[in-house]
């Protein structure tokens, strides 16, 4: 009875492999290299604004690129914990940290209206460069948190899309903020914050259907 319990046992144990453990902390490295490569890309295609650390930036700039920088570490924690499901996992932090980036085309919007209708604030000529470019920046590191979903095992994959895509562009937009030198609260308030909507709504539609297995 015995020899036969132990050849069961070795013939379910024979085929069975080591794999490399799933640890939150690969997830945030694979993100880090992704945002450096990011980083990197930009400031070798755009530059970097010098005058923003010279003292030329607006406060506005450094609050709008803060909230960025808040909602993009929130919602990619919230990603990478969402790779290792849990009972009674909640992820509110990158939800309030949304709700604080909405204010800020809340102001745009009064300063436009208190500016009046017919005035050059509404012209804007690098609003669709910093829409497109913020788009761009954030590929890279939406894929890498895409690939830790498909490692992973995530349980909502609606609330993984979301995640994913403010995460990219909340990270990819704050990158490319570093080589505006535009720093209006009309400009920042809408243009850099409507690529994290986009992305958002890019992540919602295209990262389920790629972390399904």
């Amino acid at each position: 009875m015995n020899k036969n319990r132990d050849k069961l046992i070795a013939g379910l144990t024979d085929d069975l492999t080591p794999v490399r453990s799933f640890k939150p902390r690969d997830g945030i490295a694979m993100v880090a290299v992704a945002t450096a490569l990011t980083l990197i890309g930009v400031l070798a295609i755009e530059g970097l604004w010098f005058g923003a650390f010279q003292g030329e930036a607006a406060p506005f700039f450094w609050v709008t690129n803060g909230l960025l920088l808040l909602l993009g570490l929130a919602s990619a924690g919230a990603v990478i914990a969402m790779a290792s499901p849990g009972v009674g996992n909640r992820h509110d932090a990158p939800k309030w940290s949304f709700a604080m980036l909405l204010v800020l085309p809340l102001a745009a919007f009064i300063s436009l209206l208190s500016h009046g209708l017919d005035t050059a604030a509404h012209n804007d000529p690098f609003a669709l460069h910093c829409f497109t470019a913020s788009l761009i920046a954030s590929t890279g590191i939406g894929g890498a948190l895409t690939f830790w979903l498909r490692r992973g095992a995530p349980v909502s994959h609606e609330a993984a899309g979301w995640f994913t895509g403010i995460a990219a562009g909340a990270t990819g937009t704050l990158i490319y903020g570093m080589s505006c030198p535009v720093d209006s609260v009309t400009h920042l308030g809408i243009w850099h914050v409507v690529p994290v909507a986009v992305a958002a709504i890019i992540g919602r539609l295209i990262v389920p259907k790629l972390i399904v297995w």
